[in-house]
């Protein structure tokens, strides 16, 4: 008797299920909520700003200010226009070479951490320094407000006009570089923008929730397109 063997019976019919593939790491990324980007953006960025404050060599900042003074020879006008050219002229090696014995820096450290303000109304100079040391940013501002004062009073029989000590500069208290605080807040900022970024760009999912590239024309309907333009 022969014997049909049919269906499920047949040999070769029954065949092993197909090994189902691990998730890759873009279709889990795709699976995540769309929020989630943009929240791992705002703390990734609080982190690495907030870690950035803490191990940041603080900055100390301190002021001195001089004013220019006119003569009987001379008027307020012509002192305001020396102010600003003192102003210019505080920063310049003849200057600073004076100034580095009393604040016992090289000229280079001076010219780098040292500048100066002028007003367009007030005849006065500002020359401000700045620090990892408060002690050392008030002395450098004094030292070349000094120097700046003593050169003016060299040519004042010229200029008719004279520097003063206006106000000296002082140690100051707090540093004037950002808190960890704010750059923590100016981290999560960036994070947060990055991470919004990633949104826009981040591929739509479809009902499936895979990821769906933009859909284009068929060849026959950009052509029927073209036909009816």
């Amino acid at each position: 008797m022969t014997e049909h063997l049919t269906g499920d019976h047949a040999p070769g019919s029954h065949r092993a299920p197909a090994p189902r593939r691990g998730s890759s790491p873009l279709s889990r990324a795709r699976a995540l909520p769309s929020w989630s980007l943009l929240a791992a953006g705002v703390l990734a960025g609080g982190l690495l700003g907030g870690g950035y404050g803490v191990v940041r060599t603080p900055t100390y900042t301190a002021t001195s200010y001089v004013v220019a003074v006119p003569t009987e020879r001379s008027d307020p006008a012509t002192a305001l226009g020396f102010a600003q050219a003192y102003g210019r002229a505080a920063t310049q090696l003849a200057v600073l070479g004076d100034a580095q014995v009393w604040a016992g820096v090289p000229v280079a450290t001076l010219r780098a951490s040292v500048r100066t303000a002028t007003s367009p109304d007030v005849p006065m100079v500002a020359v401000t320094a700045t620090s990892a040391r408060p002690d050392l940013a008030a002395d450098m501002a004094n030292a070349v407000a000094r120097a700046l004062t003593r050169h003016a009073g060299d040519t004042v029989k010229a200029t008719h006009v004279e520097l003063e000590q206006f106000a000296r500069a002082t140690e100051p208290a707090e540093p004037s570089s950002a808190s960890p605080a704010v750059t923590g807040l100016v981290g999560a900022s960036a994070g947060g923008l990055l991470g919004g970024l990633a949104l826009l760009v981040r591929p739509r999912r479809g009902p499936d929730g895979r990821g769906r590239p933009a859909a284009l024309p068929s060849p026959a309907l950009a052509g029927d397109t073209r036909g009816a333009l």
